[in-house]
């Protein structure tokens, strides 16, 4: 194709031309625009379109996609012709070279990917407006009913109650089949509500039903929704009638199933294209048009807004609800700041409803539409995509600030899915399990769901879930007195072991059950053990001889050919090395650091991913180790290993952030950890010059915030070991440069707390380097502190007092380390700025730090000690005579503590200042 690429560029006019709505032959415009959209892919090797060209396709595609069909174009041209243009618009993306940066052309695309994502989809008519723009509220409200198509056997349905369930069996389709066809399994109706909309019941009672024929509104009031959208939602509409009760002749029937794949297709392709839209914006700037793509709970009485979730709900293509919850997953990954404003604790009655409310409802109701879909799906690979976007959800939701009960729903919903026959259900299920364990701060809603008895394990679940096991198998202990020589913790009064450990120890030693060894897609043939991407998500109180065990074929796993199976080792690894029992352990630390670092230069992006974050755990053990008092670890540990991770943590700090984040962190680690005798050595001084240059450069590339956020934390461990030469090796003065730069300019406030935070690791004054190097610090702190409200992004804002804790901090940690020669730099920035400086260290001195996790003190009496120490510090400095700069510093310290003495309404004098 290279060879006639620059003919084929030369005639993008031509293209143009053939491609536009004035062009008579649909099937003319069809090949066009297909055309185009085959020269918008990258091919690795092959010359990529120019600039104005991708512009010009893409203003080419989006026109297409806001026009409405001609009238002499039938509906599957139609969808061929949308399709190819979605194929383009995805491709450009995919390239990775076009942004879109402005506004109103990404509010286009998207409003028209919204719009498409529901083509053709029964009994739902969606008009969109030409842009949509970000805002944190629904905009439209708008709604345009259309007539029900009225059956025979939607006029006769009888009405539902919530003690009787009708049930349909639609007909079962084999694997195989294609995946557009509709799903099977036994439904049920589930109970209405008055506001049109299924039930998600409390407790354990669940309404399953085939997504063939969706849990749907079923009375008028679920006739229109947000977004001027208009729906019938009666169950007849979505039942698969035979040719023999249809209006249909056979021929008709089967037209009518090719333009139902075809209007699939153009959802899948609507679907995946915001994908990777998704991909190719900011997270910031993605979460501004959350409530255009994600439920949130309508008043009472109103329906539901159309969202990813009335796909994953509604539609009857198993690879669309696929493709849509691949969607939300991607949106939920990394939302966790976003989300941490939500609010739901406490009962809100004003005239409004908050932005912390409203995410806090848009939560809940992920939760309900997630737990629905789950027990109404009937294809395994949909499910574990359902499990898996809850699994990231739960990641991400800040629990301890959402009303209880929210976990436990999620808690009983899963645990059946553990004896699933498919393995990718059953290994995303523990995962799911995992995260609800490993929530931020330990719950009492979690610790009481770990303390159930055994009796209400897996059991105590009715769901109509497909293709379990027997619900008491994780009950029968190992063989052996194994179980009892293992610590595993017990709810209070009973003599039964926490079950989740007790879970995890079956699967990890006892056989699998017959029932689910059909389809365990990865394990050895004739095996009578669970697969291993199924044990290793099982990672801890087992008896030493099968904690050896478990390490000798965990090390062994690492080879694997099989990628998934390497990612899960290096995981397993990474969670090992953080076992007490382990972590000291130099043979086994050595062993994984070599498994790690092997991992660390697979072809695949995951397993480079989770080796690198396994080396993260790793070296954080190493920093663990030196505060113990005995040092023989670290002297039996090998300096060529400690060679060899500082070199691969190098190459992965160049590598795409998933990895760099934590190849920085490892970078900190390591040179945190380095001892006097490795640092004498020459073959060291190299390595540590390249790997402080990589996290300098790290510290101002422009890298996601996370990654920036690491290096800043990984410069503040370098600055910690005492053996370097920081303040007297070149690179001293880069460093600081790169973190003042930081901590005065980052948009990220975060990014600047913990740049700030490094600022004040030194305890010496020598080093921070030279007088012109310390008042180049100095000065940035004091911008910074002015600088500190300065943000336009309103998710910054929770963090401000943070940050002028932090900063404030290291202003007061500079004046008490300051020598006379930097006294007069230091007179004259509070000459200019002495009121705003002192203004905000008397809110650091009355307040302290909200919610951060750089070390600052939170104690009044620890604060107001620190700004003692430094006046007495100013005191003992022997300034020249007629020096008049000590004299004003420790004026403006009196004046803080003079005021904030008298504020906090004690009485006598301030002692440490009478005699000074």
């Amino acid at each position: 194709m290279s060879k006639y690429l620059p003919e084929l560029l030369g005639n993008t006019g031509l293209l143009m031309k053939l491609s536009d709505l004035a062009q008579s032959d649909p099937e003319v415009r069809r090949a066009a625009v297909h055309c185009m959209a085959n020269l918008c892919l990258s091919v690795p090797g092959q010359p990529y379109l120019e600039e104005p060209y991708q512009n010009v396709c893409f203003q080419a595609f989006l026109t297409i996609l806001q026009s409405p069909k001609s009238s002499d174009m039938d509906d599957i041209t139609f969808c061929m012709l949308l399709q190819n243009a979605l194929k383009g618009i995805q491709s450009l993306l995919n390239g990775g070279r076009m942004k879109l940066t402005q506004t109103d052309e990404l509010g286009a695309l998207l409003a028209v990917l919204k719009k498409f994502m529901f083509h053709g989809l029964p009994g739902l008519n969606i008009e969109m407006p030409t842009v949509l723009y970000p805002t944190p509220l629904p905009q439209y409200d708008g709604r345009t009913p259309i007539k029900p198509q009225q059956s025979e056997s939607s006029a006769s349905r009888p009405t539902l109650n919530k003690k009787k369930k009708s049930k349909v069996k639609p007909k079962k389709i084999q694997q195989g089949e294609e995946e557009e066809k509709e799903s099977s399994g036994e439904i049920e109706a589930a109970p209405v509500t008055g506001t049109g909309r299924v039930n998600l019941h409390e407790g354990n009672t669940w309404c399953p039903s085939s997504l063939g024929v969706q849990s749907l509104p079923l009375d008028g009031s679920g006739a229109a929704e947000k977004d001027g959208v208009s729906s019938s939602f009666s169950s007849s509409s979505w039942k698969r009638v035979s040719s023999s009760e249809s209006d249909f002749s056979d021929a008709e029937g089967g037209m009518q199933s090719k333009m139902r794949s075809y209007q699939a297709k153009v959802r899948q392709g609507a679907l995946v294209c915001f994908l990777s839209t998704i991909k190719s914006i900011e997270k910031k700037v993605l979460y501004g048009y959350w409530s255009a793509f994600i439920p949130d709970t309508p008043e009472l009485g109103s329906p539901q807004s159309v969202s990813l979730m009335t796909l994953t709900l509604k539609d009857p293509s198993p690879k669309t609800r696929a493709c849509a919850l691949q969607v939300l997953s991607a949106i939920l990954e990394g939302s966790k700041q976003f989300l941490s404003v939500a609010e739901d604790t406490s009962d809100h009655r004003r005239a409004f409803t908050p932005f912390s409310v409203m995410i806090a409802c848009s939560i809940r109701e992920l939760h309900r539409c997630l737990l629905l879909a789950l027990v109404a799906e009937s294809s395994s690979q949909t499910v574990t995509q359902i499990i898996k976007c809850l699994a990231n959800l739960v990641s991400n939701a800040p629990y301890d600030r959402l009303k209880l009960s929210l976990l436990t729903k999620v808690w009983n919903q899963i645990k059946p899915y553990i004896r699933h026959k498919d393995v990718n259900v059953r290994v995303s299920s523990l995962t799911l399990l995992g995260a609800i364990v490993s929530t931020h701060a330990p719950l009492p809603e979690v610790q009481l769901l770990l303390q159930q008895p055994c009796s209400s394990g897996l059991g105590n679940s009715n769901s109509a879930t497909p293709h379990l096991s027997p619900p008491d198998w994780w009950k029968k202990a190992p063989a052996g007195p194994s179980l009892e020589e293992t610590s595993v913790s017990s709810p209070k009064g009973s003599s039964e072991p926490c079950w989740f450990i007790r879970l995890c120890i079956s699967i990890v030693v006892l056989p699998k059950e017959d029932s689910c060894s059909g389809s365990d897609a990865g394990s050895a043939a004739g095996s009578t053990y669970e697969p291993s991407p199924m044990r290793l998500e099982a990672f801890s109180n087992l008896p030493n001889d099968r904690q050896m065990l478990c390490i000798t074929v965990l090390l062994g796993l690492n080879d694997s050919k099989n990628r998934l199976v390497k990612a899960a080792t290096s995981r397993a690894l990474g969670v090992y090395v953080l076992f007490p029992c382990l972590r000291q352990d130099v043979i086994f630390v050595a062993d994984a650091a070599n498994a790690i670092l092997m991992s660390l230069e697979d072809k695949s992006l995951n397993v480079r991913a989770k080796a690198a974050w396994s080396l993260g755990n790793l070296t954080d053990t190493l920093i663990v180790n030196m505060e113990t008092p005995d040092p023989s670890f670290q002297e039996e540990f090998s300096g060529l290993l400690l060679l060899k991770m500082l070199r691969s943590a190098i190459e992965a700090s160049k590598d795409k952030d998933k990895v760099k984040s934590n190849a920085v962190r490892a970078l900190g680690n390591l040179l945190h950890f380095l001892q006097p005798s490795h640092i004498e050595k020459p073959t060291f001084a190299e390595i540590i010059e390249e790997s402080i240059q990589a996290l300098i450069s790290t510290v101002l590339t422009e890298a996601a915030m996370k990654v920036r956020w690491n290096a800043c934390y990984a410069m503040g461990n370098v600055f910690k070991n005492p053996a370097l030469p920081l303040g007297t090796a070149p690179w001293t003065s880069q460093a600081y440069n790169a973190l003042t730069s930081v901590v005065t300019s980052c948009k990220n406030f975060k990014v600047r707390i913990r740049s700030a935070a490094a600022l004040s690791v030194p305890g010496k004054r020598e080093q921070y380097g030279s007088v012109d190097q310390y008042a180049r610090i100095w000065n940035a702190l004091v911008t910074a502190l002015q600088k500190s409200e300065d943000t336009i992004d309103f998710l910054e804002f929770k963090y401000c007092v943070s940050l002028r804790t932090q900063i404030c901090q290291a202003l007061i940690h500079l004046l008490s380390l300051a020598s006379a020669s930097d006294l007069p730099c230091m007179k004259e920035t509070l000459e200019l700025s002495g009121n705003m400086v002192q203004s905000y260290i008397l809110q650091f001195l009355k307040s302290g730090a909200e919610g951060d996790d750089t070390g600052a003190p939170h104690s009044p009496q620890e604060r107001d000690q620190m700004v003692r120490m430094a006046l007495k510090h100013m005191g003992s400095i022997q300034a020249p005579t007629g020096d008049t700069a000590r004299r004003a510093i420790m004026g403006f310290l009196e004046e803080i503590l003079a005021v904030c003495f008298d504020s906090s309404g004690s009485q006598g004098a301030l002692p440490g200042l009478t005699n000074q």
